[in-house]
């Protein structure tokens, strides 16, 4: 048997149908309709029947189906590692992102990935901070971007920049909070990330500190939606200084000026992958991308290994 028929097999197995497989691959039908005539003799069962909807496997053609998707990522992984030998890095990479595309230059990313390792397959995977640092430690995620201070040995990062945050209000409330002390500014409505978020973790730290509870709570999953319902009026944040900053300078909010948080922005992965070439590339694409600002970043990190996240 040819691995072109198991191809064809697997192809018409998905869709359902022979015309939408053979266009998938790239035939006609009739020649597929031959391939998978020739592996149905081959191996002498039948494989399909056709029905109104289309093509439906057969029992035999159900229990062999994954023994052909095996030998078909075999072959792929052969190819795959063929083509590593000699230089070319190819591979599939489960990748988070955060909320804010533009903030973690991830178009550039992209564009300066696809460019030099055009056999590397990004599956992108949006996060909150925290779940994705949980998905690289525990595996669903091959690498993610990540800002907080969480440190696991599974875990490596490559830092990229501070970011800071700021206690930001509504602009109509300027008056209320120019000489609000933090009891004042606790008792007001706060709009809250989820737990998981390292922006949670943030604003929850701060009210420890000062051995208080936020009052009435609005919660929202994005920075972004988190600064426009901070406009809109609804109570008080946490917001990135450049979101703040940049509101402020609208009319559209109001930061309070005795409160300063930071925290790191990352690009991590798991620790027993950094030597595959797939994550190399990536780390090297990262490096470019942020050559401003990663040498002042690790200057400022902690003592310890260079390429491990913060402890927090």
């Amino acid at each position: 048997m040819e691995l072109y028929q198991l191809r064809g097999f697997a192809t018409v197995a998905e869709l359902g149908h022979l015309t939408r497989a053979a266009e998938k691959l790239h035939l006609s039908q009739p020649a597929l309709s031959a391939q998978i005539k020739a592996l149905e003799d081959e191996l002498g069962v039948q494989l399909f029947v056709r029905n109104p909807a289309g093509m439906a496997l057969t029992s035999a053609g159900r229990r062999l189906l994954p023994d052909a998707m095996r030998v078909l990522d075999d072959a792929a992984a052969l190819h795959g590692k063929a083509r590593g030998i000699r230089g070319e890095v190819v591979g599939h990479v489960r990748l988070g992102t955060l909320a804010d595309p533009e903030f973690i230059r991830l178009a550039e990313f992209l564009a300066r990935t696809t460019e030099r390792f055009p056999l590397v397959e990004l599956e992108l995977h949006h996060e909150v901070s925290g779940a994705a640092f949980e998905k690289v430690r525990d595996g669903a995620l091959d690498a993610s971007f990540y800002y907080g201070d969480l440190s696991h040995p599974a875990v490596e990062s490559i830092p990229l920049r501070e970011i800071v945050y700021r206690v930001a209000a509504p602009a109509a409330w300027r008056d209320k909070i120019a000489g609000a002390s933090w009891e004042d500014i606790a008792a007001l409505p706060w709009i809250m990330a989820p737990p998981i978020s390292t922006h949670h973790v943030l604003a929850t730290a701060l009210f420890v500190e000062r051995g208080r509870a936020p009052s009435t709570l609005i919660e929202a999953d994005n920075e972004l939606v988190i600064r426009s319902l901070v406009a809109s009026g609804l109570g008080v944040a946490l917001v990135r200084d450049d979101l703040a900053r940049n509101g402020e300078a609208a009319g559209e909010l109001a930061i309070w000026p005795q409160a300063r948080l930071a925290t790191t922005l990352q690009f991590i992965h798991a620790s027993e992958k950094r030597e595959e070439p797939e994550i190399r590339a990536l780390a090297g694409v990262i490096g470019d991308v942020w050559h401003d600002t990663i040498a002042s970043t690790r200057t400022k990190a902690p003592t310890g290994p260079r390429r491990r996240a913060r402890a927090g």
